[in-house]
């Protein structure tokens, strides 16, 4: 962490904005990518460049000391279940437009919410639990039983959120315990093994454009963690949370410009009313200092 007198908060909002950008900018790629390219290779891209990426940045300053853990169980399973997260992400987006599927992973800071009493044996507020039934509130507005997006395939993004609750509640076991820089290396480091290993049984070679748009899965998830990691050193992460939420804006955005889709009216609806139900969660959290990193919907 940078000393006080070091730190610009402005720079923090900066940095965290321009980190889901880079968030939104991969998974319209990778969007793009699957509509004629198999799921396993861009998961496999996604996680071996961005190991690749933290090794080139951080391991000449940190040597061994950046994969030195002393909870190697916890941060293997939150590798994996940030890979289980990708992988449904990734499904979704085979079926329902970019907008909408990030929208629907919104929810899980309020899953996270709801799991935290079970899990972490926290209490739940009342007030928590009002914002766990406005976010699925939200959620029914975006996919509209009997209308809209709703077919069987949304349980893919709803399955990604719940992933990454998961992987949020394991992350929060190891926050203020572990270097952070460790606990994204070791992310990045699970998911390049594991998916490495799946890679003979799902590999197709590239062709064309494939071999530009491939690494820049990478090259956007890896650089769009490294300034997560930049932004809480400029400002706490009760300041970062809600600008989080600036990635509906630019997967909105991206979809537009990229596949000419734009969410109807009934979609921005829900979208509105998920984000007021995330922030409102992340802000109870984080006074009860439950959360230590500005993680909440981002990062996949």
């Amino acid at each position: 962490m940078l000393p006080p007198s070091a730190r610009h908060p402005l720079r923090g909002v900066a940095l965290i904005v321009s980190a889901v950008f880079m968030f939104s900018s991969m998974d319209t790629v990778a969007k793009h990518m699957l509509k004629s390219y198999p799921i396993g290779p861009l998961i496999w891209a996604r996680y071996f460049l961005q190991f690749a990426l933290m090794i080139v940045i951080f391991g000449p300053r940190m040597g061994l000391g950046l994969a030195r853990t002393r909870h190697p169980r916890l941060q293997i399973l939150r590798g994996l279940l940030l890979v289980g997260s990708t992988a449904f992400f990734y499904l979704s987006l085979e079926f329902l437009p970019l907008a909408e599927a990030a929208a629907i992973t919104f929810v899980g800071p309020v899953l996270v919410t709801a799991f935290s009493g079970p899990l972490l044996r926290e209490r739940v507020a009342p007030r928590q639990w009002f914002a766990v039934m406005l976010g699925f509130v939200g959620v029914l507005i975006i996919i509209r039983p009997g209308g809209g997006v709703f077919s069987p395939k949304v349980v893919f993004p709803l399955t990604s959120a719940v992933f990454f609750s998961f992987y949020q509640i394991a992350t929060r076991h190891v926050a203020g315990r572990e270097n952070p820089v460790t606990t994204l290396f070791f992310s990045a480091l699970v998911g390049a093994v594991a998916t490495t290993l799946l890679l003979p049984f799902t590999w197709q070679t590239p062709s064309g454009m494939q071999w530009v748009f491939m690494p820049l899965i990478g090259l956007f998830g890896g650089l769009g963690h490294y300034l997560l990691i930049r932004a809480v050193e400029h400002a706490s992460p009760m300041a970062l949370a809600p600008f989080v939420y600036v990635q509906l804006v630019w997967s909105t955005l991206l979809a537009w410009l990229a596949f000419g889709d734009f969410p109807s009216a009934g979609t921005l609806a829900g979208m509105s009313v998920v984000v007021m139900a995330g922030m409102f969660a992340v802000n109870w959290q984080l006074i009860r200092q439950s959360v230590a990193r500005p993680t909440t919907g981002a990062g996949r």
